[in-house]
């Protein structure tokens, strides 16, 4: 329902996309490693930190891939995935994952999870999930997943991105 005198669409943005990647980069969030094995056998990965909760009841998380990513039709079209969200020292195995054209899994210790995506050992939790729903909003795809099994690492200290920058310690 539209309030009075509310606008039906948005205002055009007064700033840059530079700007709004800085104010952003403001949200401290965490990192995660998305993976997941190809019907070919291929294992794809890439760092992210765009993840989110949705529901308890099914259990529901999201996270978003650029549709310019290299790797779009491999998450598109694939059943399943894992949300690997990294500990804080694991920040070498994310810039790893953000790397191009190299060998993403190599030196990675990882075990099978559903329907083969990899779960990377010594991740503070990891999701590994069904592949639901797709949502194409802008630049970026929103992937929805149904959480089939779920773990964590108890005390395990989580790696921390802000402001273009990771942070492994937190002072609280």
């Amino acid at each position: 329902m539209l309030l009075p005198n509310s606008p039906a669409r948005a205002l055009s943005p007064n700033f840059s996309s530079t700007e709004f990647r800085q104010a952003l980069g403001m949200f401290a969030t965490g990192v995660t490693i998305v993976t997941a094995r190809v019907a070919s056998g291929e294992l794809i990965g890439l760092t992210a930190n765009s993840f989110n909760s949705v529901s308890l009841r099914p259990p529901l998380v999201l996270w978003s891939l650029s549709r310019l990513a290299g790797s779009m039709g491999a998450f598109s079209a694939g059943s399943h995935y894992a949300i690997n969200i990294l500990s804080a020292d694991q920040q070498e195995l994310a810039r790893q994952f953000a790397t191009k054209d190299i060998d993403r899994f190599a030196g990675v210790a990882y075990s099978q999870g559903a329907g083969g995506a990899p779960v990377l050992e010594g991740s503070a939790a990891s999701f590994e999930c069904f592949n639901r729903s797709q949502y194409e909003e802008g630049d970026h795809v929103i992937f929805v997943g149904e959480v089939e099994r779920c773990s964590h690492s108890s005390g395990a200290s989580p790696l921390l991105f802000h402001g273009g920058r990771y942070y492994t310690e937190h002072p609280l």
